[in-house]
């Protein structure tokens, strides 16, 4: 790294210091830099600035934004949320990172420290989702580029990692830096990632909906794009009644997690649409079969009477705030009572007072303690507006919104009690979830029957 200034540089201790005196209407450029240095320039530099300032410009109005964003109130947390994740874009691959940053921890001194600079094909495919909902569509067609590259270069479905380096690295190890003492005493610092070599089910239904989201919008996917989804629902057919890590990545005993299933059933839901809007070759009969038992399955399995709520995993009595997702991807209506059984259940045993979620309560084979995830309390705020609790719905998306930086920035988690933010930061999840909710908000407020529309469902 170097740093570049018209001022004088003076050395004091391990620090250095910088004194000059500036008179109104005065410039001083400071120039920090990676790479070999050049002869400092402050014209170049206002030149670059400018650069940089028109190019977002560029961006962000590349696009139109739906009036429900542009006259909202939280227009421009919208616009800083899409930034953000247009920032956690690889330009040169169109891989997406999950966050920038390394073990930032999840509770100050606890060992919740992870590695985040990965491209996880669940957040990836969330991602371009949001940016496709607010018109950005390079971004999405240049992830689906990637991941049909990093398709290619995998013998079978089953090679298929769920989190990828930039440029498609497969092969990440985790290993701890003991030499350092990490955010605030939390240790271990940790570089690279365990769960790389999880086993987790849902990642087929999240990238298939993805390409789903891409031929609604009057998109056309090639011949060799839909083998690719072919074989992968081929693939959910043969292996949806496989344990695995789940969405939360735990790394004890292997599980019938009810969110792996339900990506399943989306995976090979939205086979089944795509061939039937695009009248491609498929094994229509086989997979509708496979769709309906996935469904009975869940239903039976993964409901419990007694919490009158969705679980956790199959024949279990722990709740968990994925399942708030189940009449988001059109598994069920919402009208059924079991939705509104479950986000009930969810926010008696969950929820804070002030909207803030927790993933679930149960032991995960790790010591420390964790905040609430931010991703969750907006799964619930889109749960509200679609039971038409909409005034409730908004009074956490406000609440939510204080919780922001300065910034604009979120990070994956918050402490209830202080408010603090906590884990890796900023998180594409946490802006994913402010983007899709400001958008369904929106057109509550305009009464519109758009709505459904943005999930895909055939009706609310």
């Amino acid at each position: 790294m170097f740093l570049d200034s018209q001022a004088t540089p003076r050395s004091s201790g391990d620090s250095v210091q910088y004194a000059f005196t500036i008179e109104p209407g005065d410039e001083y450029w400071f120039l920090l830099r990676y790479g070999a240095p050049f002869p400092f320039n402050p014209v170049a530099c206002e030149t670059s600035l400018q650069d940089t300032i028109d190019f977002w410009h560029r961006w962000v109005h590349s696009c139109d934004l739906p009036s429900c964003v542009f006259e909202a109130p939280w227009h421009d947390q919208v616009v800083r949320s899409g930034l953000i994740l247009k920032l956690l874009t690889h330009e040169e691959t169109g891989a997406i990172f999950a966050a920038p940053t390394t073990s930032l921890p999840e509770a100050i001194g606890g060992s919740r420290n992870w590695d985040y600079r990965f491209n996880w094909i669940r957040d990836a495919s969330f991602t371009i989702q949001a940016l496709h909902h607010l018109g950005h569509e390079t971004e999405a067609r240049a992830f689906l580029r990637w991941f049909r590259d990093i398709r290619k270069n995998t013998r079978k479905p089953a090679d298929l990692k769920i989190m990828y380096s930039a440029h498609g690295d497969r092969h990440i190890e985790e290993f701890q830096l003991s030499y350092l003492s990490g955010y605030r005493d939390s240790k271990p610092v940790r570089i690279g990632n365990g769960a790389a070599n999880q086993w987790q089910l849902d990642i087929y239904g999240e990238i298939i909906n993805s390409v789903y989201e891409l031929v609604r919008y009057d998109q056309r996917i090639d011949g060799d794009e839909w083998n690719l989804i072919r074989e992968l629902v081929d693939y959910v057919g043969e292996t949806w009644r496989t344990r695995d890590a789940g969405i939360w990545e735990f790394r004890n005993s292997p599980r019938h997690f009810v969110y792996s299933k339900l990506m399943s059933w989306v995976a090979v839901d939205r086979g089944i649409k795509i061939a039937e809007r695009e009248q491609l070759d498929a094994p229509l009969e086989g997979w509708r079969h496979t769709r309906a038992e996935i469904k009975q399955t869940i239903l039976e399995r993964g409901f419990n009477k007694n919490l009158n709520s969705f679980v956790m995993y199959f024949d279990s009595d722990i709740l968990d705030a994925c399942t708030l997702l189940i009449p988001l991807m059109g598994l069920i209506p919402f009208y059924d009572a079991r939705v509104k059984g479950t986000v009930n259940a969810i926010q008696e045993h969950l929820a804070t007072s002030n909207g803030l979620v927790y993933r679930y309560k149960t032991d995960d084979g790790f010591e420390s303690e964790e905040g609430a995830f931010v991703i969750c309390s907006f799964w619930l705020i889109m749960d509200l507006i679609f039971l038409q609790r909409i005034d409730e719905a908004e009074k956490i998306f406000r609440g939510m919104l204080e919780y922001l930086s300065p910034l604009g920035l979120m990070a994956e988690e918050i402490d209830p009690e202080t408010g603090e933010q906590l884990g890796n930061y900023p998180q594409a999840f946490s802006h994913i979830g402010l983007i899709n909710a400001a958008l369904y908000l929106g057109k509550a407020r305009k009464k519109s029957k758009q709505v459904p529309e943005l999930l895909g469902l055939e009706s609310g």
